[in-house]
């Protein structure tokens, strides 16, 4: 096979297309990374500039600044470009302080911990 030029190579792959532009990369462990797109490879690995976790819990959210930010590709499940005129959240959602995203992280963890020891011994209960 021949290229006939580099408008082929961007047909030949579908992150070429997203090559310095705002992306959003949801990986594995549920976290979610914005940052323009410098680089990829076959992969799926990835280099991304100005990247910053986003954060949310509940109605609160927080960008997290990562910097120049390498992304195995074996955690990546999406990867998707942000729509620069559609970026912003939804109204009701309130940006905090990092120190507060940790706090209502921390509370929900523990929120769900208890749950969890709740669950656990009322498990009595269940007598099938």
């Amino acid at each position: 096979m021949s290229w006939s030029g580099p408008e082929d190579l961007y047909l030949s792959t579908s992150l070429a297309s997203y090559l310095d532009r705002k992306i959003l990369v949801l990986l594995r462990d549920g976290r979610k990374l914005l940052g323009t797109l410098c680089s990829f490879d076959q992969f799926a690995n990835a280099v991304l500039e100005g990247a910053c976790e986003r954060v949310i819990v509940g109605d609160l959210y927080c960008d997290i600044p990562l910097g120049l930010y390498v992304i195995r590709g074996e955690n990546v499940v999406l990867i998707g470009e942000l729509d620069s005129e559609k970026e912003d959240l939804p109204p009701h959602m309130s940006r905090v302080s990092v120190a507060e995203i940790r706090k209502a992280q921390k509370a929900e963890r523990d929120a769900t911990d208890l749950k969890g020891l709740i669950r656990k011994r009322m498990e009595f209960l269940d007598m099938d």
